[in-house]
């Protein structure tokens, strides 16, 4: 059986939650319950790094779509990083770089949350 954890951090302005493992129909919960604790708590600047994920199915995917309409409605976003090529390809042959902002690494996405807030004042 192949394992997956997560976990979330402060990295101010932004929560990080970072994937490991393998994100499929049986630990898609265990991210929605992560969501939805963000969300719950207000927290509406969020990147999710993929940098540790290994494989990812569409239950997975399902979970983004979930939240992403209340992040955005509280002038938040869900900002994805640290992909590798193969996760990636799944995310693009739905069309999600069209939905989501993916940056090649946490780093980046957390300076677009800063330019961001700067910018909004």
């Amino acid at each position: 059986m192949n394992q997956f954890t997560i976990a979330t951090r402060d990295n101010p302005p932004v929560q990080v939650v970072d994937l490991n493992g393998y994100l499929d129909a049986h630990t898609a919960p265990q991210l929605e319950q992560t969501l939805q604790r963000l969300v719950s708590d207000k927290n509406y600047n969020i990147i999710v790094n993929f940098r540790d994920l290994t494989y990812i199915s569409s239950a997975g995917l399902g979970v983004f779509m979930a939240f992403i309409e209340d992040v955005r409605g509280n002038q938040g976003d869900i900002k994805l990083a640290g992909m590798s090529p193969k996760v990636y390809n799944v995310f693009d042959l739905l069309g999600f770089p069209m939905l989501y902002e993916i940056y090649d690494d946490e780093h980046q996405a957390r300076q677009q949350f800063i330019e961001r807030n700067e910018a909004i004042g």
